[in-house]
């Protein structure tokens, strides 16, 4: 059996750059990542994996389901690992140039990047090809590979989550350096205030209308957004509304979410959003209807999990400053986390992600195929030896 340090050694690095800079330019937005998926498979085929597709896509016109690959390993008694991440990324992607500047990887600056989440997608294929060249003993792996995930982890939330055999699993979408363990991540609900004034012509009865801006505008001075505090975050992001410059608006509609590390926070300042609206706009004489709709659950994995423990261990098998943190940003892991399917995130160390200035370094995209290919190998010791 080879040992780590030959696996690891089985990383070959200019072909773990070459391939994300093939993925990068593929132009696979979110709703249209068969391209991406086109590409993929092929390649999945040839190191031995079964593919097959969800319906997922025709949930929301997309051209594409998500896309579920199984390995045996060289050993099926191991219990399966998956990995995960999403195929698609924000716009603009078409002409994609990716350079090298540094030691780091950019778009040329008319396109994102798309290191989010290409990265990951050329690091487990880089990793588990290191594994099966070294001669490694290792259990089932899965790729789990969503779509849509940019618009609000669409795919994933629509997953045919029969045809996934893993229960465990590690997903890189992190915008940390590699060995960020991220082991909570956020309860999220988006919030919907209809505000209710009357309408009026301004040149004919101003006096008669109720004014649905200045209703919004009051209440947003008496919401508590931003950094709430360490736990929770809020914000007001959309506002809809208004018809021309000589009406008085009398319908406006607030759009906005909040995250907590725990539900109870989450319901307690959505309920503080609700309470200012409906007393402000019943000071004005106008009414409100406040909606709240869940986005996603949180998760928290315990440290003493074999997720957080093979993590860990394999930073430090790797040489890479490995830490426990939590974030309040979502992720497909909180939807996978809450349909049965147990996983973590961890960084691979994207920066700037959906600007023109997203950019990876080499270094953190060659450590992510280390750490694939050390996780491979740590979680079948773990488990041949019990």
């Amino acid at each position: 059996m080879a040992t780590t340090n030959q696996a690891l050694t089985a990383v070959n690095e200019e072909r773990l750059l070459n391939s994300f800079l093939e993925l990068a330019k593929i132009n696979a937005p979110s709703g249209y990542e068969k391209p991406m998926a086109d590409v993929l498979v092929p390649k999945l085929k040839v190191m031995g994996f079964s593919v097959e597709f969800d319906r997922a896509h025709k949930e929301f016109g997309g051209n594409c389901g998500n896309l579920i690959a199984y390995w045996e390993g060289t050993d099926s008694s191991i219990e399966p690992l998956f990995f995960s991440t999403h195929m698609d990324t924000v716009l603009p992607t078409e002409g994609l140039n990716p350079v090298i500047k540094d030691g780091v990887i950019y778009s040329d600056g008319t396109t994102i990047l798309g290191a989010d989440d290409r990265a990951a997608l050329a690091a487990y294929l880089e990793g588990i090809q290191a594994i099966q060249e070294s001669g490694s003993s290792c259990g089932p792996i899965e790729l789990v590979l969503t779509v849509n995930e940019q618009p609000g982890l669409v795919g994933a939330r629509y997953l045919d989550y029969s045809k996934v055999k893993s229960k465990k699993g590690y997903i890189f979408d992190s915008s940390g350096d590699v060995g960020q363990i991220i082991l909570q991540g956020p309860y999220s609900s988006r919030i919907y205030c209809d505000i209710e004034g009357k309408s009026s012509h301004i040149g004919l009865n101003p006096e008669e209308g109720v004014n649905a801006f200045l209703i919004a505008a009051d209440a947003l001075k008496k919401m508590k957004l931003g950094k709430i505090d360490d736990e929770t975050l809020a914000n007001i992001g959309v506002i809809k509304g208004g018809e021309m410059s000589s009406i008085i608006p009398g319908n406006i509609e607030l759009v906005g979410e909040v995250r907590c590390f725990n539900a109870e926070g989450l319901k307690n300042q959505i309920d503080h959003i609700s309470n200012a609206v409906l007393t402000v706009a019943e000071q004005h004489g106008g009414k409100a209807n406040i909606r709240a709709r869940k986005k996603y659950l949180g998760f928290n994995e315990p440290e003493e999990s074999i997720l957080a423990k093979t993590a860990i261990q394999t930073a430090e098998n790797i040489g890479v400053n490995g830490y426990l943190t939590k974030t309040l940003g979502g992720a497909d892991t909180n939807v996978l986390n809450e349909n049965g399917l147990t996983c973590i995130t961890l960084g691979n160390g994207f920066r700037n992600i959906h600007t023109f200035n997203e950019h990876i370094s080499v270094k953190n995209l060659i450590d992510t195929g280390r750490f694939t290919t050390g996780l491979i190998q740590e979680w079948y010791d773990f488990y041949s030896e019990k």
